[in-house]
């Protein structure tokens, strides 16, 4: 087997020369959201009426790529022995008068479509639609509030699912790590 001239040799450990940049300016339009930015991590704990009661660890991501929206990433995982439990990924906006929109996607088949307010350095969303694919689980709402405070994000999600009202599913408190 040839290696390309310039490859490094099988188990050659070697370093990617990256420019270090400030990166692009926060997008005025996510001005408000700027709070949010970093990475976030902690616990949580949920409940359901068809499942127990249950504790995890999660880490949040809000990042920027100077665009007029914030990205936003999230997964959780067993406190137990570490196995991954759930993630999802989407973005959020900010509009005028602090109207504030999070569009999310779960690799168990479910899109939200919330829409609501970013008051300070509190979000309180509500589910204007909840798609699903034929597979999933049958939501039909979900409501979403996190606060933060300093350094620390209190989040609390309801959801109606499966037949149940809305109601409180998950909360969680977690710390900027950067």
């Amino acid at each position: 087997m040839r290696r390309r001239t310039g490859a490094p040799a099988t188990g050659a450990i070697y370093a990617a020369r990256v420019p270090v940049t400030a990166g692009p300016d926060l997008h005025p339009d996510v001005a408000s959201l700027a709070f949010l930015l970093g990475r976030w991590e902690g616990e949580g704990t949920g409940g359901y009426p068809t499942v127990g009661s249950f504790s995890y660890g999660e880490e949040l991501r809000f990042s920027h790529v100077g665009k007029p929206y914030v990205h936003y990433a999230q997964r959780t995982w067993s406190l137990d022995d570490g196995r991954p439990l759930h993630a999802e990924t989407g973005y959020l906006r900010a509009g005028p008068d602090g109207h504030a929109e999070l569009l999310v996607a779960e690799p168990l088949g479910i899109v939200e479509v919330l829409e609501g307010t970013c008051s300070g350095t509190v979000l309180d969303l509500h589910s204007v639609l909840v798609g699903r694919t034929s597979t999933a689980k049958k939501v039909s709402a979900v409501s979403r509030r996190l606060a933060v405070e300093g350094s620390v994000l209190r989040y609390e999600l309801a959801m109606e699912a499966v037949g149940e009202e809305l109601q409180g599913h998950l909360r969680g408190e977690l710390y900027h790590v950067r």
